[in-house]
């Protein structure tokens, strides 16, 4: 016998073919037992159907909604940059190197 051993079916289950990666189903390989597919044929999709009419009022709701979870840091942020812009020039200037000469050692 094939494969040795004493199941008469060996030399079969050592050459079944899975597939390549991905397409399990590409070399003759069985499907999985309990497995469903489904697809949609490429002239049945349209990704940007009623975008114009829907899409751009829907983005301007879930925006609306999310704007006082994002304005405040963000407003936040740029204050405290401003901040700490003005205060790196003025520390390293003329005026600011003076007032400050003999505090820093």
């Amino acid at each position: 016998m094939a494969g040795g051993g004493s199941d008469p079916n060996a030399r079969n289950k050592a050459t079944w073919h899975i597939g390549s990666w991905g397409n399990p189903y590409e070399g003759g390989g069985r499907p999985g037992k309990g497995v469903v597919s489904y697809s949609l044929s490429p002239n049945q999709q349209r990704p940007m159907a009623n975008f114009i009419s829907k899409g751009f009022w829907n983005v301007a709701r879930r925006s609306k909604n999310q704007v006082l979870f994002f304005i405040p840091p963000l407003v936040l942020a740029y204050g405290t940059m401003q901040w700490a812009i003005e205060r790196n020039e003025y520390l390293n200037s003329k005026p600011g190197r003076a007032e400050f000469a003999d505090s820093e050692e």
